[in-house]
């Protein structure tokens, strides 16, 4: 039996990421991680490694499309065709704002992390899925794509915005075979709080498996 192809993670971090590349890893897929912590990346590809997981990572700025498209071309290079696709870079805490406080540059800033960079990676992805007819694009965001306040302004514009490029995405590319789709937390996530990493994980694979949902919301 061949081996399935790689998982990817985009935006890896010791929580939902961690917590993806696991399950995804238990299923026998080699996992890729791309952050910009270079020392992050070594705990978590450790970490996987120790469990028997096949695992590499690169560091990029996401928000540099050179520098992605780069890192998902190396990760493919040394593990193999991208199979699946977790794109869930954790934004800047500084962007929390009232709506009138939030400046022009707040909004570009949470635009770039949350739609260019996603976009970047469908530019990296997508042909190779598309020939292969096999693939799956999963996007996670926060309660505020579905539920904006107006404290929380640039996270309501944001995942907005990536929730409809993920749904125009989903449109275009399931005629192709390749899945694209949106899990929306509303809550926060964390051990001991409202939704365990491991529990959305869990959510992204059925996704990922049963290709049914353009958009889940986990509330």
């Amino acid at each position: 039996m061949s081996r399935p192809g790689a998982f990817v993670v985009v935006g890896a971090g010791p929580g939902l990421g961690a917590s993806a590349a696991a399950r995804f890893a238990r299923a026998g897929y080699p996992v890729g991680l791309i952050s910009r912590n270079a020392e992050t990346l070594r705990q978590l590809s450790a970490d996987l490694g120790s469990t028997g997981a096949t695992t590499d990572f690169e560091t990029a700025d996401v928000t540099d499309e050179l520098a992605l498209s780069t890192a998902l071309e190396l990760l493919r290079a040394r593990l193999g065709p991208i199979e699946a696709v977790l794109f869930s870079p954790r934004p800047s805490l500084g962007w929390i704002k009232p709506v009138v406080d939030t400046t022009p540059s707040d909004l570009e800033n949470a635009l770039a992390l949350s739609v260019q960079a996603a976009a970047s990676v469908v530019r990296a992805v997508v042909p190779d899925m598309r020939q292969r007819r096999s693939g799956s694009l999963l996007f996670t965001n926060g309660g505020a794509a579905v539920e904006p306040h107006r404290d929380r302004a640039v996270s309501g514009v944001a995942y907005a915005a990536e929730s409809a490029y993920v749904r125009m995405l989903h449109d275009t590319v399931a005629a192709d075979g390749v899945y694209a789709a949106q899990l929306t937390v509303v809550g926060p996530i964390g051990p001991g709080a409202k939704h365990a990493p491991e529990a959305v994980a869990e959510a992204l694979w059925r996704m990922h498996t049963t290709r049914e949902q353009a958009l889940l919301v986990l509330r």
